[in-house]
């Protein structure tokens, strides 16, 4: 079946499916980094190579930070859970744990280190 232009009927389809996805982009930060945090000697660094899984119904996506912490995904606007891959064995973990994507939007995220 062709649509209009000449082109096949599933491309008109896989344009609407792109533009119902919005980026998500931001930086993911670890800390405290050491147990005394003084005054200008930064006590968080950004978190490399953290895998965080985009959870709702149905759906769970991952996006991996690079070296310097930064991650992007697109996602359907909704309310998705947020958490890392591999759960730490100390500290809160990932804060904050859930986000309303409405548009492309940043949305930067902590994961508390547990050290006190």
């Amino acid at each position: 079946m062709r649509a209009a232009f000449g082109r096949p009927s599933y491309c008109v389809q896989m344009h609407v499916l792109a533009i119902g996805l919005v980026l998500l982009h931001g930086v993911v930060m670890r800390g405290p980094t050491q147990p005394v945090c003084e005054i200008g000697t930064p006590c968080s660094a950004p978190a490399p190579h953290v895998k965080l899984v985009f959870h709702r119904p149905g759906v769970d996506l991952v996006a991996t930070t690079d070296a310097r912490g930064r991650y992007s995904v697109r996602l359907r606007r909704g309310t998705y859970t947020v958490r890392i891959a591999q759960k730490p064995s100390i500290g809160r973990g990932l804060e904050p744990t859930r986000i309303v994507v409405r548009a492309a939007m940043a949305a930067d995220f902590n994961i508390d280190t547990g050290i006190r």
